[in-house]
């Protein structure tokens, strides 16, 4: 929770610093000029903001409540990057602004007084409106990131109550401010919150189909990097930096970062200079610009540097006379003018108002004007005029946002049309599920019972799966989306520890065919897994025989051979890529790299085939290699007479369909785990070669749940398979490092794209409890 309070903190404290800021130039302002009768204007107009703000967040959460999990994604993405955009035009603006921002409020002050009660209230309305629409913004994207609002409610909450504090001891004098100073390092830190913010949007965006590359991943520390420590929540929750992201995320979090900080510094640095330039004598520091053809009344004084004073009330006031106004007296019709401190006099000498000082006169009767000989004119009665109640207005402003909010929220509905809520518990499943229409349709899981569940959409007579939940835990609600049509359908409920439940059948027509999943089960994935281990098997002894040639390479310090002889054996241990998750320990030992290792090449826990391939191509002596050779020989020795009682989980081939190639495109295609052979490309083949050798078993149960998708799969292997024939000439493989650079975007192009197609693969076979 706290991990995601403090971006919404730091734009509580500046948005609301800056509103405050603005509502206190406003009523120093009026209260100078001795208009203090005009204060419910600017309040009337703050609170509208206020409901305007609440209304849009509101209609925010509401309207992403309605939609599908993919349309959510896309929703919140887009919306991410529109509240980026609107950060960084802020920062940029208050950075130009901060120094000029109470000149520019009186102007705006003296403005709205010459034109009624009505403008006084709109510009009050939108100055603050704006801050609050983009704090709204910046807030509901935070939660939606942090996966919960306690946490940035709570942080947001405390930022605009500090800003109060600030704003009241600016307005009574107790404090001063560099405001140039302190919206520069805030802007800073928002950049790079907003990059943060920026790639969050961009990954929802990829996971709402509106952006492709979701696969394609820039790196992936959820090997090194504990998601679940204080560390690690710290930076997902103040940065939105996550320990996998995609090409596309890294480069526009990279390239953000890059060309604002740079535009917002430089920006800085000129504005310092400038300010520099144009500081008045020591002497004179301090003292109030006076605005052309007025005085310097009720507003922030602010020195060169950009300090914010705002006097107390009463101070220093100028009235109207004193400034030296004119008046229109006499003058039918004049319009009313004013003075430069925001004074009102009304164009007639008898409905002028008193200047503070003077004593108030009643004004004379009005005497109808008639000409001689005219006839005499009856007079009107004069009924005093209806006054609309004081509390009307404010009222109106706060009430017509929260009813348009309503009626949005009204028309698009808390739930999606024919939304139903079925209960499940461990001795019902499916209470109040009647035939829903044809379409996709959205239903409210709610666990009555006291178990956790699964559920399951299904179709009674093939148990195919249209839908499910994983974990429904005791007492909460849960959405399951899934698109209808004609057929059976009946809900399945599988509590934990207990017995599968289902409910009643109900049928559904006309909507057309919908896809389902036949569901998987470990008997299933018995005779994959069993062909399985036995490639394991038999590649565990090949690598046996092909490790202890190595070892004697080195033995008998013929270093030449040991180099081939180490990647062929390399690239034998690199095809068995499934059962990685399996071997345990041993992988460290056999094919563990420097990461997080302390002295990395040095440290004594570097072992296996990258420590012997580093000192192969680092000019080690055979001597030297000798020990770790032998080391390694041993390892794959003890790995085989292990492996036959290894626990190989079933359900682990589905996944290492995709995952053993998404390790390619992190280690073996950004040369990250080449220790000076260059031959990283030769690891990625092999582990191609590994995931066909996975495609093979698993293929028939494929292939009855989509073989268009086997198909799909299969060329793609096939075109990435082209790719690193071309860097494989006369037994020699290419660096990837003096690939050009075409060829090496098409092989990561590929790479990624042949992830996207292996992506639903896990799905198709996941094994579902009693489905």
């Amino acid at each position: 929770m706290w991990d995601d309070a403090f971006p919404s903190f730091l734009i509580g404290l500046r948005e609301g610093l800056e509103a405050g800021l603005i509502v206190s130039v406003l009523v120093a302002t009026l209260v100078r000029a001795d208009a203090r009768s005009r204060l419910p204007q600017v309040w009337t107009g703050v609170l509208g903001a206020m409901a305007l703000s609440l209304s849009f967040g509101a209609v925010l959460t509401f309207t992403a409540a309605t939609l599908s999990t993919t349309a959510q994604e896309a929703f919140g993405g887009f919306l991410s990057v529109v509240a980026v955009a609107f950060v960084t035009a802020m920062v940029f603006w208050m950075r130009r602004s901060a120094r000029n921002l109470s000149g520019q409020i009186r102007e705006k002050v003296t403005g709205a007084l010459a034109m009624g009660a009505g403008m006084l209230i709109v510009t009050s309305f939108l100055a603050v409106g704006r801050e609050g629409l983009e704090t709204a913004l910046f807030l509901w994207t935070t939660a939606r990131a942090a996966g919960e609002s306690a946490g940035p409610l709570t942080g947001a909450g405390a930022g605009l109550a500090i800003a109060a504090g600030l704003c009241w001891g600016l307005y009574r004098r107790v404090l001063r401010i560099n405001l140039t100073r302190f919206f520069t390092a805030t802007g800073i830190v928002l950049v790079v919150i907003a990059a943060g913010v920026l790639a969050y949007g961009l990954r929802d965006l990829q996971e709402g189909d509106v952006l492709p590359g979701k696969a394609a991943l820039a790196f992936d520390l959820g090997g090194s990097v504990d998601a679940g420590s204080w560390y690690s929540a710290l930076v997902q929750g103040v940065f939105n930096l996550t320990p996998a992201m995609t090409w596309l995320q890294a480069v526009a979090y990279a390239g953000y970062l890059a060309v604002v900080l740079t535009l917002f510094v430089r920006g800085t640095r000129a504005a310092v200079g400038t300010a520099a330039n144009r500081a008045a004598p020591q002497g004179d520091r301090g003292a109030a610009r006076q605005p052309e053809g007025g005085v310097a009344a009720g507003a922030p004084e602010q020195g060169p540097a950009g300090d914010a004073d705002l006097a107390a009330p009463g101070e220093g006031r100028v009235t109207a006379r004193q400034a030296g106004e004119s008046v229109a007296a006499g003058v039918p019709g004049a319009v009313p003018e004013q003075g430069p401190a925001g004074d009102v006099d009304s164009a007639a000498p008898a409905a002028r108002q008193p200047v503070s000082g003077e004593a108030s006169e009643p004004a004379p009767e009005a005497v109808p004007y008639s000409r001689p000989g005219a006839p005499q004119q009856t007079p009107v009665s004069s009924r005093p005029p209806r006054r609309r109640p004081v509390w009307v207005v404010p009222v109106a402003v706060v009430a017509v946002p929260a009813v348009v909010a309503g009626v949005v929220v009204a028309f698009s509905g808390s739930k999606p049309a024919g939304a139903q809520t079925i209960a499940v518990s461990e001795t019902e499943c499916g209470k109040g599920f009647r035939a829903p229409e044809p379409g996709r349709q959205t239903f409210r899981m709610r666990n009555t019972g006291d178990k956790a569940s699964e559920v399951y959409l299904v179709d009674p007579g093939s148990n195919a799966v249209y839908g499910e939940i994983e974990g429904l835990a005791p007492g909460t609600s849960r959405d399951l989306v899934a698109t209808v049509g004609g057929g059976t359908y009946a809900w399945r409920c599988v509590p934990t520890g207990g017995k599968a439940v289902t409910s009643a059948p109900v049928r559904v027509s006309g909507g057309g065919t919908t896809r389902a999943v036949t569901p998987v089960s470990e008997s299933d994935l018995a005779a994959p897994l069993d062909a399985y281990k036995k490639y394991v098997a038999d590649g565990l002894a090949t690598l046996a025989t092909q490790t202890d040639r190595l070892a004697a390479d080195i033995q008998g310090d013929d270093l030449g051979a040991a180099r081939a002889d180490w990647l062929t054996a390399h690239r034998t241990y690199a095809s068995l890529g499934a059962a990685y998750g399996t071997f345990q320990d041993f992988d460290k030992k056999i094919n563990g790299r420097t990461a997080g290792l302390p002295d990395g090449v040095g440290d004594k826990d570097f072992t296996g085939f990258h420590r012997v391939e580093y000192g192969l191509w680092h000019g080690r002596s055979a001597e030297e290699l000798r020990a770790p050779a032998e080391q390694l020989a041993q390892d794959v020795k003890d790995l085989g007479k292990a492996f036959p009682g290894q626990d190989f989980a079933a359900s682990d081939l589905p996944l290492r369909t995709h995952e053993i190639l998404e390790n390619t495109l992190q280690f073996e295609l950004t040369g990250d785990a080449d220790q000076g052979s260059g031959t990283t490309l030769a690891t990625a083949d092999a582990n191609l070669a590994g995931t066909r050798e996975l495609l093979d078993v698993l293929g028939p149960l494929l292939d009855r749940r989509d073989p268009k998708l086997l198909g799909t799969v299969h060329a793609g292997v096939d075109r990435l398979q082209k790719l690193l024939d071309a860097a494989h000439q006369d037994g020699r493989w290419t660096p990837v490092d003096r690939l050009d650079a075409g060829s090496r975007a098409r092989l990561n192009g590929a790479t990624g794209q042949l992830l996207e197609d292996l992506a639903p693969i896990p799905d198709l076979l996941e094994i579902r409890k009693a489905a």
